[in-house]
């Protein structure tokens, strides 16, 4: 296990996409890279360290907004969308179907993240119950705990929900033994693990606590894999000191940052913990140009970078464990 001081994360280039806010970034078999942009595209993105340019291919349109992602098949991918809903896209024709759009009669505002489990199940994010997505800033300020996670049994329509109070729910992801799922609640900085058998089926606790910056997204690409966290920014003071504040003046907050233009840092950065816990990588740069990162995957010998602002992706030195 590596040593808590960080590493410098050092990016290698920057590639346009043609489209804005690849927020979530996931790769397949084959070390081509899926995302979703915010006018509805869902897109393929291969040869990335070609000199030559980036081959782009449009695989679908959700007529909404496309956030986490999840490959079940090569030709099939789940979609949180933040205004539709939990979505299915078949990657050969672009057919979106819809898989649940509400949870005991309640609209899904704010859909995050997915994860499939092998028995046909789907575990998925809310963010906040609350804000939609172009208020997030609102709920990270109000603070408000209202980010769930929910499970879609295989065949049904409407979802269960399996734990709620969460600080804006967002990255999710299972154990390799799909004995737990870890979800990452960006409001607390803080990743929670979520027990799904065992003596402590249906019980949650903290997996890591006090990060050191608000994690986004998480990936892993294999069951043996490190667990990549994403984060979209650092800690900031003054927000955690909000937080203890009293409701009304939470709220009063939130209603003035959600009129304020949102400016991210150039702190990035990005954490790897094994199935224990246990801290494998911590990459951080300051000053960065690529801003906002809210996802990271492993694809093309790099670790690819996808921010919800930017106008591409960032690849990065992929670390050693030595």
């Amino acid at each position: 296990m590596l040593t808590e001081t960080p590493r410098t994360l050092v990016a290698h280039r920057y590639v346009a996409i043609g489209g804005r806010g690849p927020e979530d970034v996931v790769a397949d078999a084959r070390g081509r890279v899926l995302t979703g942009v915010e006018d509805g595209r869902i897109l393929r993105l291969d040869r990335l360290t070609d000199p030559a340019g980036v081959r782009v291919e449009v695989l679908a349109e959700t007529g909404g907004r496309p956030l986490g992602l999840e490959l079940l098949t090569e030709d099939s991918l789940l979609v949180c969308d933040a205004e539709r809903g939990l979505l299915r896209v078949d990657l050969t024709d672009g057919t979106v179907r819809i898989l649940a759009d509400s949870v005991a009669g309640e609209r899904l505002r704010f859909c995050s993240n997915a994860v499939a489990l092998s028995d046909g199940s789907v575990c998925f994010t809310v963010s906040s119950r609350r804000y939609p997505l172009r208020h997030w800033i609102g709920d990270i300020a109000e603070h408000t705990g209202t980010g769930r996670l929910l499970r879609l049994a295989p065949g049904s329509e409407r979802p269960e929900v399996l734990l709620e109070g969460l600080q804006f729910a967002n990255g999710l992801v299972a154990s390799g033994d799909e004995s737990f799922l870890v979800v990452a609640e960006t409001g607390a900085c803080r990743l929670t693990r979520f027990w799904l058998t065992g003596p402590r089926a249906g019980r949650s606790e903290p997996f890591a606590e006090n990060l050191p910056g608000m994690p986004d997204n998480l990936w892993r690409g294999a069951p043996d894999g490190p667990l990549w966290v994403a984060l979209a920014g650092p800690r900031v003071p003054p927000l955690e000191l909000l937080h203890k504040g009293a409701p009304a003046v939470r709220r009063a907050a939130a209603r003035l940052a959600v009129r304020v233009p949102f400016r991210p840092t150039g702190t990035i950065g990005a954490l790897a913990f094994d199935d224990t816990g246990a801290r494998l990588h911590h990459l951080t740069a300051r000053h960065s140009r690529f801003r906002m990162v809210t996802s990271v995957c492993e694809a093309a010998g790099h670790l690819v970078l996808g921010s919800i602002r930017e106008p591409g992706v960032a690849l990065c030195e992929l670390p050693s464990l030595k």
